[in-house]
């Protein structure tokens, strides 16, 4: 039980992340190039529950997570609306809107690596 609650404390911060930052992406950068339906509707926000969804946050995850006895994680947030009309360009602006989400994922990524790599190398994780 003791390791079961380590893994999920471990495992929540960079999730809660991981889906906050990533909604929050899109619309930070669709609100730079003209469209503020996100920001109007709060969505811009590192606050985890305004990206909640209930299915694909909660539900498909934990289920998935039962199934494969925790060696699988997957899941998905609620997504951020974006008004391609609002756009100024928006098939060349819409290209950046869809990538800022997987960049702020890939930017996360080789942070927590480099947290791990120093957290390896640190004289306490000899023990």
């Amino acid at each position: 039980m003791d390791a079961l609650i380590q893994t999920l404390a471990i495992y929540a911060i960079p999730v809660l992340l991981a889906i906050t930052l990533h909604e929050a992406a899109h619309g930070y950068v669709a609100r730079h190039f003209g469209d503020p339906t996100a920001y109007l509707a709060g969505r811009i926000s590192l606050n985890p529950l305004r990206h909640v969804d209930l299915v694909g946050t909660l539900l498909v995850p934990a289920l998935i997570l039962l199934i494969s006895a925790g060696g699988l994680l997957f899941g998905w947030a609620k997504p951020v609306p974006v008004n391609f009309g609002n756009l100024r360009r928006p098939k060349q602006d819409m290209l950046w809107v869809a990538a800022a989400g997987p960049g702020a994922n890939l930017i996360m990524a080789l942070g927590w690596a480099l947290v791990l790599k120093f957290a390896i190398g640190s004289p306490e994780f000899a023990y």
